[in-house]
């Protein structure tokens, strides 16, 4: 893994991955494409960790592709752009949401393009009180991308979506969340202190539980009612038989504080 473009720190159950250009606003290359996803498989495969929180560096969270390496005059023909969705953020995007585990989005500064839109794939989103999300493809001709056109239209509805990813305007912390983009806006100062915690908190949680909510949720806008009831169904089977449900109803009428390893068996 890259220590240039990715940093990771571990902590005892959850990790902490951040994009690490600042110097280009943690714009990707292939580089920090590869290693950010390496860094999201390990976590995912790793059962000691519960939790993930993802951030940048520097002054920005993300401003999508480096265009540097996408650059028309430089190559002898067009970017088969399309091939770069489907090797890197096609994949990414898809073991974000994949990840039977929490994906914690602290977005530090400006999240841009397809940095926007990774973001908003994140389980929970926290952005600074000084944080800005742009759709800015309208700039250079470009649809949104990693996953954004079905991220956006779900979240804030075609009107909103539409109008946002033609215009290019960027939108404040505060409009994101009223908008129902993210869910909570934390002072700058205080922002990883927070995501910290939350990670922290949702790594002694019942993550097996977590998981299958995750999944739920992500299921629901495909299904009809009578399906999503036999998937709740399904689900609540599988997380009955599970250790955290006996501890969880044992700390209750003990009246003690649960401790949830977070495991199906």
């Amino acid at each position: 893994m890259s220590e240039q473009t990715i940093l990771v720190s571990g902590h005892a159950d959850w990790v902490e991955i951040t994009l690490n250009r600042p110097d280009k606003l943690n714009s990707f290359n292939d580089e920090m494409h590869l290693a950010l996803a390496q860094a999201l498989r390990d976590a995912a495969e790793n059962p000691k960790i519960r939790a993930i929180l993802l951030t940048g560096a520097g002054r920005g969270f993300c401003a999508g592709q480096d265009l540097d390496g996408r650059d028309p005059r430089k190559m002898s023909g067009p970017p088969d752009l399309g091939k770069t969705l489907r090797t890197f953020y096609n994949p990414l995007v898809r073991l974000i949401r994949g990840v039977e585990k929490p994906v914690i989005c602290a977005v530090n500064g400006v999240a841009a393009g397809a940095g926007a839109n990774i973001a908003i794939a994140c389980d929970i989103v926290i952005a600074s009180d000084k944080a800005k999300f742009v759709q800015s493809f309208v700039n250079v001709g470009l649809v949104p991308d990693a996953g954004g056109t079905w991220s956006l239209t779900k979240l804030i509805g075609p009107a909103r979506a539409k109008a946002w990813a033609m215009t290019g305007q960027p939108i404040s912390a505060e409009q994101a969340l009223d908008w129902g983009l993210i869910w909570q806006v934390a002072p700058a100062e205080k922002l990883l202190e927070d995501a910290r915690a939350l990670a922290k908190k949702l790594a002694a949680a019942p993550t097996f539980g977590l998981a299958m909510t995750k999944h739920a949720i992500h299921e629901a806008d495909g299904n009809s009612f009578e399906e999503q009831l036999e998937l709740e169904a399904d689900l609540q089977a599988k997380c009955g038989c599970s250790p955290d449900y006996k501890e969880g109803v044992s700390a209750f009428l003990e009246k003690r504080a649960p401790e949830f390893k977070g495991t199906q068996s």
